[in-house]
């Protein structure tokens, strides 16, 4: 049973790797290996526990010793277990989907609008250095995800040419994965990391800013050498919503957007609760607030710009998915699958800088958040008073800081890599083959690049 879990999670992997040619969802796939992982540990929870190689179980026991019997085991996994780990992935889940809420009632107000109207440009190098800079800070500020929806949005009204269009696409999402990487709620992996404890706001931000800097600005230096031209731009066409809100009432919006998400962590700095519900009171607020701004309006103006009617717009899918996936990993740290890994990875690597660095390529690969939980899952945080090698997993630790950095850019070397590479492929219908020849290479350049700001810069500071 042991064995088959992790042949379930690799077969689930494959599906959602697959999912354009399969024409399944991940979601999908996600959820059924979250459940059947549970349900493969239940059945076999027995032998798995009593082989001694679950942490979780061992330090169970050592609290209470009069629970290691099958009745307890059974116990230990259909309720301390599940109910641990879905009070954890709760609080993701409801982070995100507050923040896509968030930035879905600024979107459907023309607030990202206001920003967008601003770039008159038509030389490629210029735009291409505009979009990815305001990319890469958009994306610190809200997150990867829809930092890459809004910026390809906005690059189908300023780009006929497709080709053209594929390349600024990718290069957005360079530069939201590389963003989003030194902000607490800039990626889902820095979000859990945040959320777990392992690295704290001030610290992620002064440290792995420079690092993922460079990711950005080397490739954008290198494409300037070589792109020349201008771009065409085509005859676009609002969404409608210009009939219902004023240009006062979307600029308000914006920053009553904005200022909600950038609450978040001094809410949690302050009141030392979890940020979503930090995440949860700024949604409330804006609620309340257009529920007021719109309560003169008729029926057709409420339904597009209420929130009621712009939950409808949720990407709710991706938050199954990453329900699906964190809940197959938790089953799996909880087995003692992770703990293994981790005992390889030290055993025979023993280097924090090439472990991260190993999770930030199969972040190209696979999904960076079930490496990014894996790890959490591998390595407890260690106390203060940590020397030598242990002293890298304090909070704020070496380790956290730089997975963050891998885990956050790692996944930019290919299209399938990141929630950022998926979204922009499924806009512009990105090619595969296409963004392995053209953009795979830069990528790589900058992770690279990245990674050795961060090596140096460790090596000054520690």
């Amino acid at each position: 049973m042991f064995t088959l879990m992790v042949v379930v999670f690799v077969l689930g992997y494959i599906a959602i790797a697959l999912e354009h040619p399969l024409k399944i969802d991940k979601a999908a796939s996600a959820l059924l290996i979250g459940v059947i992982t549970w349900v493969i540990y239940v059945v076999g929870g027995v032998d798995i526990l009593t082989s001694g190689v679950s942490r979780a179980w061992n330090e169970y026991v050592s609290i209470n010793p009069s629970m290691d019997n099958t009745h307890g085991m059974l116990n230990f996994i259909t309720h301390h277990e599940v109910l641990h780990h879905l009070s954890e992935i709760s609080a993701i889940l409801f982070f995100l989907l507050g923040a896509m809420t968030i930035v879905e009632i600024v979107d459907q107000h023309q607030g990202f609008k206001i920003i967008t109207d601003k770039i008159k440009t038509t030389n490629k190098i210029k735009l291409l250095w505009v979009l990815s800079i305001l990319t890469f800070f958009m994306s610190a500020t809200l997150d990867n995800l829809t930092t890459t929806i809004v910026l390809v949005a906005l690059i189908r009204k300023l780009i006929d040419d497709q080709k053209d269009r594929w390349f600024f696409a990718s290069m957005v999402v360079l530069a939201a994965n590389a963003g989003g990487a030194w902000s607490p709620i800039g990626d889902v992996t820095t979000i859990m990391l945040w959320i777990g404890g392992q690295v704290s706001t001030i610290n992620i931000v002064t440290r792995v800013f420079l690092p993922s800097l460079a990711t950005m600005i080397v490739p954008l230096v290198i494409v300037s050498f070589y792109m020349k031209g201008e771009i065409t731009r085509p005859q676009v066409s609002n969404n409608g919503n210009d009939n219902y809100i004023t240009q006062k009432e979307s600029l308000f919006i914006l920053c009553l957007g904005v200022s909600a998400l950038l609450f978040v962590p001094v809410f949690k700095t302050v009141t030392h609760l979890p940020p979503y519900l930090g995440m949860l009171f700024g949604l409330g607020v804006m609620w309340v607030v257009t529920e007021i701004m719109h309560r003169h309006k008729g029926h057709e103006s409420k339904s597009r710009l209420n929130v009621t009617g712009v939950l409808k717009k949720v990407d709710v899918p991706t938050v199954l998915f990453f329900l699906g996936i964190l809940s197959a990993v938790s089953s799996m740290q909880s087995a003692g699958h992770l703990d293994i890994l981790a005992s390889w990875l030290d055993k025979n690597i023993h280097n924090i800088y090439v472990i991260n660095l190993i999770i930030g390529a199969l972040s190209s690969v696979v999904d960076n958040v079930p490496l990014v939980a894996a790890a959490m899952g591998m390595y407890p945080i260690e106390g203060i008073q940590a020397v030598g090698y242990a002293s890298n997993f304090v909070q704020d630790g070496l380790f956290w800081e730089f997975l963050a950095y891998c885990a956050g850019t790692g996944g930019s070397m290919l299209i399938i890599g990141s929630a950022a590479g998926v979204a922009a492929m499924g806009m512009e219908k990105i090619d595969f083959i296409w963004y392995l020849k053209k953009i795979s290479l830069l990528a790589l350049i900058g992770y690279l690049a990245g990674a050795g700001v961060y090596i140096i810069q460790a090596m000054i500071l520690h």
